[in-house]
């Protein structure tokens, strides 16, 4: 049997910006008994990816420990699963409303005018019924105002 180092596995990966995910993928699977795996005590690794700071241009990356692990056909068929899975691009974020985005066909005017369109009818809507509901009722009395001497 052959060990292999994660490291050596994350450099392999399709998608380095999701070599995070992979990790957490890894420990995950190993942690379930998939596989074998061991930690190295002293080594660390950086991961390939970047991150980026909030409200700020500056990046940084992520040290991780090192593990150990034996190579297997088993290994092989999780890993190329898991690559293929990372390898995709993310599904999510919507795209922003702009007048870039309607020109270039990135958001549908029609299916947009819509949505707004139904979203102002639910409100105009909700609002009749508070009205409504509020007409039928008694207002509450005031309380009289008391006089004062001088």
């Amino acid at each position: 049997m052959t060990y292999l180092k994660l490291s050596e596995q994350v450099a392999k990966l399709a998608n380095p910006q999701r070599s995070d995910a992979f990790v957490k993928a890894f420990k995950e699977a190993v942690r379930e008994g998939q596989f074998e795996a061991a930690y190295m005590n002293t080594e660390r690794f950086q991961l390939p990816k970047s991150f980026n700071r909030r409200n700020s241009d500056e990046t940084y990356s992520r040290t991780v420990r090192e593990m150990i692990f034996e190579s297997s056909p088993e290994f092989d068929t999780w890993f190329d699963e898991v690559n293929r899975g990372l390898a995709a691009t993310r599904v999510g974020g919507k795209i922003k409303t702009s007048v870039e985005s309607l020109s270039s066909g990135l958001v549908d005017f029609k299916a947009l005018a819509a949505e707004t369109r139904q979203k102002m009818q639910a409100s105009y809507d909700k609002g009749q019924q508070l009205g409504s509901s509020r007409a039928g009722r008694k207002a509450a009395p005031k309380a009289a105002a008391k006089k004062t001497k001088k």
